[in-house]
């Protein structure tokens, strides 16, 4: 089967809040664990709450005295992942059962150090599992089932040493692996506190596994601190009792330990929250500083254009008054007779320039035909050769240079 693409992922994550760094944690897991494989589904809580969430399902290779065995799995990620651990259970098939440990619990919840302390800079789905394998490798967490469903067989791959023990556990005063006796205790692992949830979230966080009584008879000790069982090995009413006690105090100490982790990761994200808020306000001023400078050199501006227009209007009026008074032809005034006829025959020499330039565009236009282009130019042609001798020798007797 081909592996998920990042496209599809991120598909699956549409609803989720870090939707790239999830993407990026899943992509990372499932091409080191090619077993494992991303699916969407609903988890339902302790509480009853249910919620549409992405888990990770498959098995991971464990090595357990140089074998690998291949332990399924299911990694519920929350939709504030990677800032939230996620939760962690052990999915036994039809031919396996649970082996509760110090990690496992009845239900099949994984509680490692590593998903207490959690933490999303730091923390990832390699790592988690990484951490699983080598704790899965030096205590396996389940065993196989006999023909007949009744007992657990001596393990396939895991029958090292264990004894069988009927599904509900291993008898009062059995012999348990690593030595001592098994003594009746509540199922619930107390050994780690709820995850922190750094990120605030709401989830409820499933309790611990209520316990077990089902065996109906102890080995040859009797438990310690007890006396009210009787000798042919029932469990007597206060007993039982003192075992409820027992796990009710633990599933109280859960719930506070959650209920202040949670509260705890709440005012964190206040206090982030409120730290982010102060950036936004520093900003915000340093902004209006900014705009308050500019709208004042804005307003310098503008005054200084004002001058500039009645400058330039007071130029203009005064400009307007003096040529009503005034003869252009009058404007420019020789101090010789000489100078002035220079002039007058330079300004004509230049008006036949521009009347012959014009009539090459009549000509280009289709204005006038050829004969009568010819016949003009040539006779302007005449003139302004002649106006170009003259004003030479008018130079010439000015003493000004030859060029012009």
């Amino acid at each position: 089967m081909a592996l998920p693409t990042e496209a599809s992922v991120k598909k699956l994550l549409g609803k989720y809040k870090y939707k790239d760094m999830t993407t990026k944690d899943v992509m990372n897991v499932i091409a080191v664990y090619k077993d494992l494989k991303p699916v969407v589904d609903m988890h339902v809580f302790n509480d009853g709450t249910a919620r549409e969430l992405v888990s990770l399902n498959g098995t991971i290779p464990v090595n357990y005295r140089g074998s690998i065995y291949n332990i399924p799995v299911q990694l519920w990620l929350f939709d504030t992942h990677p800032y939230n651990p996620p939760i962690c259970f052990v999915k036994p098939t039809s031919t396996m059962l649970i082996k509760q440990g110090k990690h496992v619990d009845a239900n099949g919840r994984v509680y490692l150090p590593y998903l207490h302390e959690w933490k999303a800079n730091a923390s990832d789905l390699v790592g988690l599992i990484q951490v699983m394998l080598v704790v899965f490798g030096e205590e396996p967490p389940v065993f196989s089932r006999t023909s007949a469903g009744q007992a657990v067989a001596p393990m396939g791959p895991f029958n090292h040493g264990y004894p069988s023990y009927p599904a509900a556990g291993p008898p009062m005063g059995s012999y348990v692996p690593g030595g001592g006796t098994y003594p009746y205790q509540p199922t619930a692992n107390t050994n780690y506190p709820p995850y922190p949830f750094s990120g605030g979230s709401a989830y409820p966080a499933p309790p611990p596994a209520q316990p077990q009584i089902s065996q109906p008879h102890y080995g040859s000790q009797p438990v310690p601190g007890t006396s009210a069982m009787s000798r042919d090995g029932v469990i007597s009413e206060e007993h039982i009792r003192a075992s409820l006690v027992s796990a009710i105090t633990d599933k109280l100490r859960w719930r506070l330990n959650e209920e202040v982790s949670r509260a705890q990761a709440e005012l964190e994200a206040l206090q982030r929250t409120e730290e982010e808020l102060r950036n936004g306000q520093r900003s915000l001023q340093d902004m209006a500083g900014r705009i308050t400078r500019e709208i004042g050199d804005v307003d310098q501006n503008i005054d200084l254009l004002k001058k500039k227009d009645e400058e330039i209007t007071s130029a203009l009026e005064k400009m307007e008054s003096q040529s009503e008074s005034s003869n252009i032809d009058e404007a420019v005034v020789t101090t010789a007779p000489l100078y002035k006829q220079i002039l007058n025959l330079y300004a004509e020499e230049n008006a036949i320039e521009d009347t012959i330039f014009y009539l090459g565009e009549a000509l280009r236009q289709g204005v006038i035909d050829l004969d009568v282009f010819l016949k003009h130019v040539r006779l302007l042609a005449r003139k302004q050769f002649q106006l170009r001798a003259l004003m030479q020798k008018a130079r010439k007797t000015a003493c000004l240079t030859d060029h012009y």
